[in-house]
């Protein structure tokens, strides 16, 4: 009927935490306020603050999006940076975890996957340039630090900014996930008016098309919405339990299942701040470590198939000599996978109630800020149109699979096979989609697009979600793992100028590697300046 209000009045998110604020926060800027939002969010239990690592567009699709200045965040949040992945110990298998921390602390065994962009000339990148002459004898030297402004400055533990805050690199951050939550939680509820109930969920009202009406609480209150967005972790409490959309269990492709986390204090005057994520490989699985400012938050994820969880607990205690009796762990059980849909008639599940991989690439956040971005994106009215619930499904299916795709990979081609979980990882079917990726890798070519220039990065937002994974990160892994191509593309044998043309590009970067190792500070130095420590 013309004149008729169609327009979504009001949306419940349940659960707070991390994703829960982010929706909250992001909708109430999205909206323009012309819509009510409520969080229903049970009272929180305390938490380890084991640290949370992310992916570089965070402030940009977040942060500057809702008017955010970075310092501010960061200060709030115990912040610091993250310029990489570093992957230790995935090559060498047969060593104990002593000789892995070890490694960690500098060895042979382990390198990069930056997040600085690969140069490119005459429309090829660096990486194949690098394996020609790789192939052809004329160097030794590993891909991140040939083709990278920033593996030098990560084993100088530098920081990514100067100290008048100017940026050196890209880079993303670590920081304490139960403080993000807070500082958007107030920020949603005092500059967006966001509404914040403090209670528990007991039952969910459907009518008879099964869309939801209202919830209901523990304290007797009744909260009704035309559209209900599912932040409720591992539980789906709406859309597996009340919907009963079910969801697609993905262990055939990663194993890991399970992880026995804790925070542990560092001395950062003596030994200095880490301004990347550690992976290190592990007999079952990995361990993940991320500095913060006092302490590095830390992890062991691994297979339930093939380590208990006492085994996983003392082999954990053991990489960082923690005393298991006076050691306050977090112990994790996860299911791998997504929903079939992550969006079903009026409710839509975001974070952990929607899928979940194993964190080895820090894709949590990332996962949140995608869903929250085509959210917005196909926001729909009351006739929850199914063309714009299916696109939002279809970018969500695409987005989770390849980067399932992707980290499989990381297991399947790591040389390390020393024990059962390593082996077992090598028996796993790789999908079509990364089967080609491979082949095309292994021809020669390029995985994607390659990313050529920041301007164009930072202008190209669809292009940023929808295609995540650029050339340089499959080449970083597979390249890291020491599995190159099996020639050089093709094409360079008929381009003696540009192979010509390229090589200054690789002095280049050895002068820009030296120029930051003279000009930054240590990443130690700037987050005590940032953070206000004496």
């Amino acid at each position: 009927m013309t004149g008729t209000d169609n327009r979504i009045q009001k949306v419940v998110i349940l659960g707070g935490g991390t994703a829960g604020w982010m929706t909250a926060a992001y909708l109430g800027k999205a909206l323009q306020n012309t819509v009510e939002i409520t969080v229903l969010e049970a009272p929180t239990i305390p938490r380890i603050g084991v640290g949370e690592a992310t992916v570089p567009n965070l402030q940009r699709v977040l942060f500057d999006y809702l008017g955010i200045n970075e310092d501010e965040w960061m200060r709030e949040c115990n912040a610091s940076f993250k310029m990489a992945v570093r992957f230790v110990n995935w090559r060498t298998g047969g060593q104990g975890e002593a000789e892995a921390r070890e490694l960690e602390e500098g060895g042979p065994d382990h390198f990069y996957h930056p997040f600085g962009l690969l140069p490119d000339y005459d429309q090829t990148p660096l990486s194949h340039y690098w394996y020609k002459r790789k192939f052809e004898g004329e160097t030794n030297e590993p891909f991140d630090y040939a083709c990278f402004r920033e593996p030098p400055v990560m084993d100088a533990k530098l920081a990514p900014r100067w100290m008048d805050g100017r940026p050196a690199t890209r880079y993303a951050w670590h920081f304490d996930a139960a403080l993000v939550a807070k500082f958007l939680r107030r920020f949603a509820t005092e500059k967006q008016g966001v509404l914040h109930v403090e209670d528990e969920m007991t039952r969910v009202e459907q009518d008879e098309r099964g869309f939801v009406t209202a919830l209901h609480t523990k304290s007797g209150r009744v909260l009704d919405a035309d559209l209900f967005i599912d932040c409720s972790g591992f539980r789906g409490l709406l859309i597996n339990e009340a919907m009963a959309e079910p969801f697609i269990d993905m262990s055939d492709h990663l194993l890991c299942d399970s992880a026995v986390a804790t925070a542990v204090p560092h001395d950062d005057e003596a030994n200095g701040v880490e301004p990347y994520t550690s992976a290190i490989a592990m007999s079952s699985g990995w361990a993940w470590k991320i500095p913060m400012l006092g302490r590095f938050g830390s992890g062991y994820v691994y297979s339930s198939k093939f380590a208990s969880q006492d085994e996983a607990t003392k082999e954990f205690s053991e990489l960082w000599g923690l005393d298991q009796e006076n050691t306050k762990f977090n112990h994790i059980r996860f299911r791998v996978g997504r929903n079939r849909r992550a969006w079903v008639k009026n409710v839509v599940s975001i974070g952990l109630s929607s899928c979940f991989l194993e964190p080895l690439e820090s894709t949590g956040i990332y996962f949140i800020t995608a869903a929250i971005y085509q959210l917005a994106k196909h926001f729909p009215n009351k006739d929850f149109n199914e063309s714009l619930i299916g696109a939002f499904n279809n970018e969500i299916e695409l987005m989770f699979d390849d980067t399932r795709d992707f980290i499989q990979a990381h297991f399947y081609y790591a040389p390390r096979n020393d024990t059962p979980f390593w082996r077992a990882n090598k028996e796993l079917t790789l999908p079509d989609n990364i089967q080609k990726k491979i082949a095309a890798y292994r021809a020669g070519l390029p995985i994607n697009s390659p990313v050529t220039d920041e301007s164009t990065y930072y202008g190209n937002f669809e292009a940023e979600f929808r295609n995540f994974w650029t050339n340089g990160s499959y080449y970083c892994i597979f390249a890291g793992l020491g599995l190159v191509p099996d020639e050089p593309l093709p094409a360079l044998a008929y381009k003696p100028e540009s192979v010509a043309g390229a090589q200054p590009l690789f002095q280049t970067v050895k002068r820009q590697q030296q120029d930051l190792l003279d000009t930054l500070p240590s990443t130690y130095d700037y987050l005590r300046q940032l953070h206000g420590a004496s």
